[in-house]
């Protein structure tokens, strides 16, 4: 069996921003730029008060989408393919009518980090009940609920980038 190689979570991004961030991890001092700018981690541990925070961003932005029937932190999710949060819209027969249920899982991971940064993955996945795709109307929606959503994004990459080189989190 080979070994896995490295996720890359900077993919995508200009080469010498990725190389700016590599010799950061190499050096030792992205943890401690990022607990500089995110000092500390959000109260939101159970999944009653994720449900109550995703809640409450739907109804500021999203009053005419579809209710969420399930809101949960899932410990599975960032072990499979490294997904942050997944969103699935289920649909059953019950009798003569067809039941659509939304449901919006959040990785487990998102219990100990930055506000900001479940913000960001929350703010994804509600953007994902208006717009299917990752195209341009979805990232205009998702600024729309969090204006700094492209740097939180990245900047949540390159957290993810230091947790896979030292294996441990900033925020507990």
């Amino acid at each position: 069996m080979r070994p896995k190689p490295p996720t890359n979570y900077l993919a995508g991004y200009p080469l010498p921003l990725v190389a700016q961030i590599q010799q950061l991890i190499a050096q030792g001092r992205l943890a401690a730029l990022l607990v500089q700018k995110y000092p500390q981690a959000h109260a939101v541990r159970t999944d009653k008060a994720l449900y109550d925070y995703v809640l409450a961003i739907k109804n500021d932005y999203l009053r005419n989408a579809p209710q969420l029937s399930k809101v949960a932190f899932d410990g599975n999710l960032h072990s499979r393919q490294n997904i942050l949060g997944q969103h699935a819209s289920i649909s059953r027969v019950q009798g003569t009518k067809l039941k659509s249920k939304r449901e919006i899982l959040v990785a487990s991971i998102f219990r100990e980090m930055p506000a900001e940064f479940l913000r960001m993955v929350v703010v994804h996945e509600l953007a994902h009940l208006k717009e299917r795709n990752h195209d341009k109307a979805f990232y205009q929606l998702c600024q729309h609920m969090e204006p700094d959503y492209h740097q939180l994004e990245f900047d949540l990459r390159t957290y993810l980038c230091h947790l896979e080189a030292s294996g441990q989190p900033l925020w507990e």
